[in-house]
């Protein structure tokens, strides 16, 4: 399986565990190089999409020159829900999505859309055919009937009207910090993966003595307990996802937030 080098991540032993060997390459002649008639697939990781020298249109249409299947790991990127289709539109040959986060169905599940053969071959990988690598990732009937409807309420709501209510609670936190002394507070939308509205709260390290960290830690040990998105990078910089709470739930964010800046405040 040929994949590019930026593209290795975490999850990819879920590759690995079947039996074969990723193939590391950075440029679109290393790709075309390294293809022959033991190459199963081209791998493309759609979180890295900015991280490698191929981007996702032309890492497709090299699948479709080589005539080597290709999949995207779009796990993260409902919404927007267009992505459903845009993906193997675009050329891949299968697209992959979490049954959870977005489509708010079943955490164990997953979708795979794309070529009938291929979604064929993958399915004599697992339950019932049991005498298979894909046995230990056996989904249940439940969790399949949940994801079919998971999947018929996501395509029919009202995609406007979700935003509009994650940007109310993104105000709402905003609001809850802004008049702190040494606090900025914005909405954010990252451009891929996860793209949904979200709360930065950067703040000036010389005048609240806190990291990211002792903040997020601050908010777990906390009643309740509040769970920050992970984050990376300028530690004076806490970042807040919002599409996974109630609505009520925005309020308490808010104030607990506003609650462990004032207490460190110099």
């Amino acid at each position: 399986v040929i994949i590019q080098k930026s593209h290795r991540f975490g999850y990819d032993h879920a590759i690995r565990n079947v039996g074969v060997d990723l193939v590391e390459i950075e440029t679109r002649q290393e790709l075309e190089a390294a293809t022959s008639e033991h190459t199963a697939m081209l791998f493309f990781l759609n979180f890295a999409n900015d991280q490698g020298q191929i981007d996702r249109e032309e890492f497709a249409s090299l699948g479709q020159k080589t005539g080597i299947p290709t999949l995207i790991d779009a796990a993260a990127d409902l919404p927007p829900v267009e992505n459903l289709r845009i993906f193997t539109e675009m050329g891949f040959d299968l697209a992959a999505f979490s049954g959870g986060k977005g489509l708010r169905g079943p955490q164990c599940s997953g979708l795979l859309l794309g070529r009938r053969d291929l979604i064929d071959a993958a399915y004599l990988n697992g339950s019932p055919h049991s005498n298979s690598v894909a046995r230990i990732a056996k989904v249940g009937k439940e969790e399949i009937m949940g994801l079919t409807r998971a999947v018929e309420l996501y395509v029919e709501k009202d995609h406007e009207a979700e935003w509009n209510e994650w940007e109310s609670r993104v105000r709402t936190i905003i609001a809850g910090v802004s008049d702190i002394p040494g606090i900025t507070a914005n909405q954010f939308v990252p451009h891929i993966a996860n793209e949904v509205p979200h709360v930065a709260i950067t703040w000036d390290s010389t005048h609240i003595k806190l990291t990211r960290d002792d903040v997020a830690n601050a908010l777990r040990q906390g009643e309740p307990r509040i769970e920050a998105r992970p984050g990376a990078g300028d530690a004076s910089r806490l970042d807040i996802g919002v599409w996974m709470m109630e609505p009520e739930d925005a309020p308490v964010v808010a104030a607990r937030c506003a609650e462990i800046f004032r207490d460190a405040v110099t």
